[in-house]
């Protein structure tokens, strides 16, 4: 080998291990090592399979928002501001939209137990009574202890079922139920300094004081991300670990899940090559509604291509978002035209599309239909999932 040609492979070799070298710093600088293996490789849970009019593709759309009108510790006239601005436009600007069932658009208000002031709460359980959506938990804690956790879960359930007439109780057991997301998406302990958590076995708690789900994943970029993506399945408590949630057993038809083990309801997390970071990366679709990236068709459609669903019920296509609806600049792209434009385009592609029939739902009717699929469902009951009612509480403004 001559020298020139030797020099030409070295040289050669040496830019394919910088690039690699680029492309790993990349991915560990967003946390992709957590969930791109799974996300390359991952095996479809169904064969693919062909919708049609008769058999259609039911896809259920729920926005779950980490509602938090203190963000960024404003006064407290401009926190209540905020929540009346929701109050009046919600209805205002979305009323004239509905889906296939003829449901408004519906957002569910994941409240932090650590903001709580009864005037959000009063405003937010009127704008749910009128039609427009639901209220379950949020929690920001840190350092925290199971006993801490349990008091804070048992008071504020009791709280906002009693004082504001939200929540529901299990008509067997009388307990009060919520659905939880975990503030800075520290689950079960998950980040890896410790922070914003301190509760291992944080699942049971939360099965010991009504959580009926949690819908905190994804979290990516976080370092809190878990290693399974795009997925309804179940976790449960592994003593002497943080992170329970990174393994689990996946929903399908048939399984009747155990009692010691919580649903995980996760949204879509992907690569969008639309989305490129310095000309090379692709962007991360993590089902994050913000200002600058509202919902869009085409973020629908990578939405769709996520494909989460029950095992087994492969037509019925579940998509759970995520906002902070309460932070400025995020509220005028919730409330503004970008996302009018949304639901009317959806309608409009929906009309496009005669396989298609999709829904509004809340993380409640979310839970509900997931349990349904595992029920062996056909199609979507919505009748069978109101009889667990709120509490009747006269609530005034």
């Amino acid at each position: 080998m001559n020298t020139f040609l030797f020099a030409c492979i070295a040289m050669l070799s040496l830019l394919v291990m910088a690039c690699v070298g680029c492309v790993s710093l990349a991915i560990r600088a967003r946390n992709m090592q957590y969930w791109l293996p799974a996300y390359l490789f991952q095996k479809k849970q169904d064969r693919p399979v062909k919708f049609t009019p008769e058999q259609p593709r039911h896809i259920f759309i729920a926005v779950c928002d980490h509602y938090e009108p203190e963000w960024g510790n404003p006064q407290k006239a401009e926190a209540i501001a905020r929540v009346d601005r929701w109050c009046e436009e919600y209805p205002a600007r979305f009323s004239r939209f509905s889906d296939s069932r003829g449901q408004v658009p519906q957002h569910t208000f994941f409240f932090p137990q650590d903001q709580y002031q009864p005037e959000y709460l009063d405003r937010l359980a009127r704008l749910c009574k009128q039609g427009f959506g639901d209220v379950e938990i949020h929690l920001h804690h840190d350092n925290d202890t199971a006993e801490g956790l349990r008091q804070k879960m048992n008071d504020f359930r009791k709280t906002l079922y009693e004082r504001h007439g939200l929540l529901r109780k299990d008509p067997e057991t009388g307990e009060i139920l919520y659905s939880f997301i975990h503030g800075n998406w520290a689950l079960c302990n998950s980040r890896p300094d410790g922070r914003w958590c301190g509760v291992d076995n944080e699942i049971d708690v939360l099965l010991e004081t009504g959580c009926y789900a949690d819908l905190t994943m994804p979290s990516a970029p976080s370092d809190t991300q878990t290693r399974i993506i795009n997925s309804i399945y179940y976790a449960k408590n592994q003593p002497g670990k943080c992170k329970s949630h990174d393994a689990g057993t996946l929903a399908q038809v048939g399984q009747t899940p155990k009692r010691d083990s919580l649903l995980m309801i996760q949204g879509p997390l992907g690569l969008d090559w639309n989305q490129r970071k310095w000309g090379f990366m692709p962007g991360i679709e993590n089902s994050d509604l913000h200002g600058g990236r509202p919902a869009t068709i085409s973020r629908f459609r990578h939405w769709l291509a996520a494909d989460v669903h029950v095992a087994g019920r492969p037509d019925w296509t579940f998509i759970k978002l995520h906002t902070h609806g309460a932070k400025p600049g995020n509220l005028e792209t919730l409330l503004g035209p970008e996302t009018e434009a949304f639901h009317a385009e959806l309608r409009r592609e929906a009309a496009r599309h005669p396989e298609w029939k999709y829904y509004y739902v809340t993380a409640w009717e979310m839970a509900a239909l997931i349990h349904q699929a595992e029920q062996g469902n056909t199609t979507p009951d919505f009748e069978a999932i109101h009889p667990i009612s709120h509490q009747e509480t006269a609530v005034s403004v």
